[in-house]
């Protein structure tokens, strides 16, 4: 097992934006952010990037704590630059929305040293969404929300043996059935940022803020 020096020396050694990396123009940066993001999500799935659905949400609660933890993007509204998650509302990020409704989301794409920013306020979706986003998952997604209770202590993996079969039988019993905590959120951006990696560290960062009905466009220093 290496040492803290030695670990640090092995990682600073690692290739980083070893490319090759998308060009990203700022002059051909449209004037709002909604359709740069439809067309670097496009761009993702085009080139392959592995699992490019999957986000860091950072919250913070009432006290000012912050939190980070990945997941799933649930939904998307490129015209209104807002994107959808979902959570348990018993969940840390639950309770952080609900004492304190703001929210960032990042995307980092590794391969083509691409990051995607949003910030902003966080609205709960109506009932019709939750149900439908809860419906629409896999079987052992759906078993497992209703495996437990999120982000409380757990003995060990008996515990979590009983709960599950005590799910699975309850859901095979009543499909349709969607937990009450279930609960989907949108983030419609006030600030977003399309970061594009460049082997010289001449990193193209364009900055939207919402400035109703439209956005302010600008360039940042990398």
């Amino acid at each position: 097992m290496p040492g803290d020096a030695e670990l640090l020396a092995m990682l600073r050694k690692a290739p980083v934006l070893a490319g090759p990396l998308p060009d990203f123009d700022p002059q051909s940066a449209p004037a709002a952010p909604g359709p740069l993001l439809a067309a670097w999500f496009a761009d993702a799935l085009a080139g392959g990037v592995p699992e490019p659905q999957v986000m860091t949400l950072s919250t913070a609660g009432a006290d000012g704590e912050p939190s980070a933890r990945v997941l799933i993007l649930r939904g998307l509204d490129t015209a209104d630059c807002a994107a959808d998650f979902a959570s348990d509302v018993r969940a840390r990020k639950g309770r952080d929305l609900t004492a304190n409704p703001r929210a960032a989301l990042t995307w980092y794409w590794p391969a083509q040293g691409r990051q995607i920013r949003l910030s902003g306020p966080v609205t709960v979706r109506d009932e019709q969404a939750t149900r439908q986003d809860f419906l629409g998952r896999s079987e052992a997604a759906r078993i497992g929300a209703f495996t437990g209770t999120v982000s409380e202590p757990l003995s060990g993996p008996a515990e979590w043996e009983r709960a599950h079969e005590a799910a699975r039988e309850l859901l095979a019993a009543d499909p349709g059935r969607v937990p009450d905590t279930h609960t989907v959120y949108r983030l419609r951006a006030q600030e977003a940022e399309f970061f594009q990696g460049d082997p010289r560290r001449f990193h193209v960062r364009v900055r939207y803020a919402r400035n109703d009905p439209g956005w302010t466009r600008s360039l940042l220093w990398p």
